[in-house]
């Protein structure tokens, strides 16, 4: 093992301390760190997480914050890390990939955990072991996977993903095909044709397509006025639509005969069923279009990693103890994320963070043998219907009837009002809260 596993983390950690770090929101959402020591107590245990982004780098941060002595090990394929949190407004000109990317210095060092960087090739949940494609392998007393999202490319005829690689990016994994769809939006011909393509429930990051679509239709009206977007969506709604879609009225002329932006819901033929990468068409339930760009975000599901170590059922995702985010297919093994069947709770950054601080509290209560408690999960998301005009949705969530639910009248989406300094202020809260949100998640 290495040398981090055998440190002790003697830092004490206070209420005071976390709510300086975090906020005292962030402390309250979370439910579980309270300033007693019994939550120190020692522990032998060795916690094995696969993945290192949001899901896992918290889990790691608010594990050692639970247990000083627990031996921890991230193993993680990437040595960084790319938020798709704000990669829309990398698209935009708002923000570089480099702004966004992150790596596991602060959580090796400061929570001394020991990280790991390897490709995991399998594990045997009997023998509680994982194997790494260097050969190595890592005996566990639980197990954390946070194994994000892959595509279902097979679900349109004439898409793979060596097209999304090229000629039609999806840029649902911030990176180079984020990079790639923005030198596509900003080289299209004067007065072309653009397409988003969203896709069905469920999937990662719910108004992502919409804001998406937003930044497009301001470009469009900032340096192609004569262009237009066309939204093919395979849905009835979208999340956040109500404001998203007042937000096209009032920027891009939405339902006007000089509209930027036309959305095609699901029962009007908006499904895409087809690309022909030759003609630059895509077949949807209600004909044929033709574009100068085309952006197809395909349906998703669990990570492959999920899928290679059988966390998946039948549905494509990882069913889950809402409790403690325990696997109902392998005890000992716990799933957090955009893979998890998590109920009412959208997939996206913020619910890997609350579901991480939950199950770190879980898992901890669990080596010391103690009772579970009641969890208390919560999402907030921020969305850019263009550069100074915000939109949000937010709830708090626990556990009834056996399904993770929003808790009392806690959910909320922005309301539509005639205030003009609203989307302006909820512009600049979306700016800030990014910023402390991956604080709050490496650091």
């Amino acid at each position: 093992m290495s040398q981090l596993e055998n440190k002790t983390f003697d830092q004490k950690v206070t209420r005071r301390d976390l709510i300086k770090l975090f906020g005292a929101s962030a402390v309250a959402a979370s439910g579980i760190f309270g300033a007693s020591s019994q939550a120190f107590a020692k522990s032998a245990a060795h916690v094995v997480i696969l993945g290192g982004g949001i899901g896992g780098s918290t889990f790691a941060k608010y594990l050692r914050f639970a247990d000083a002595d627990v031996k921890i090990t991230i193993i993680e394929q990437y040595p960084e890390y790319i938020t798709c949190l704000r990669s829309n407004d990398v698209i935009a000109g708002m923000h570089t990939l480099d702004e966004l990317t992150f790596n596991l210095e602060t959580i090796k060092s400061k929570y001394h955990v020991n990280v790991v960087i390897d490709t995991v090739v399998g594990a045997d949940f009997n023998k509680k072991t994982v194997r790494t494609a260097k050969g190595d392998n890592f005996s566990y007393d639980k197990l954390v996977v946070s194994p994000g999202i892959d595509f279902k490319f097979e679900d349109y005829e004439g898409y793979d993903a060596e097209l999304a690689a090229t000629d039609f990016p999806h840029a649902y994994k911030a990176g180079p095909q984020t990079l790639k769809l923005r030198e596509q939006m900003l080289n299209m011909r004067q007065g072309g044709t653009a397409i988003i393509a969203p896709p069905q429930n469920p999937f990662r990051c719910p108004p992502g397509p919409y804001e998406r679509a937003s930044f497009f239709a301001e470009y469009f009206k900032k340096h192609n006025p004569t262009a237009k977007l066309i939204v093919l969506d395979p849905k009835e709604r979208f999340t956040k639509d109500v404001p998203f879609k007042k937000a096209w009225e009032r920027l891009y002329g939405y339902k006007s005969d000089n509209a930027l932006i036309e959305w095609v819901a699901g029962s009007e033929g908006g499904r895409v069923v087809r690309l022909d990468a030759a003609t630059k068409t895509v077949e949807t339930d209600g004909g044929d279009f033709k574009a100068d760009l085309i952006n197809i975000i395909p349906n998703q599901r669990a990570g492959v990693l999920a899928q290679k170590l059988g966390l998946t059922n039948a549905s494509g995702w990882c069913s889950i103890d809402r409790y403690s985010m325990e696997s109902e297919l392998h005890k000992e093994v716990y799933v957090l994320g955009d893979s998890a069947i998590a109920d009412a709770m959208p997939k996206s950054g913020f619910s890997a963070n609350s579901q991480a601080k939950v199950c770190a509290k879980a898992v901890a209560d669990t080596l010391k043998g103690k009772n579970l408690e009641d969890p208390v999960y919560a999402n907030v998301c921020y969305s850019l219907a263009g550069e100074n005009y915000g939109v949000s949705i937010a709830a708090v969530y626990e556990v009834r009837d056996g399904l993770i639910q929003p808790k009392g009248e806690s959910a909320g989406v922005s309301e539509v009002t005639e205030l003009t300094a609203q989307p302006i202020l909820e512009s600049v809260y979306q700016k800030n809260w990014q910023r402390q949100f991956v604080k709050d998640v490496f650091s």
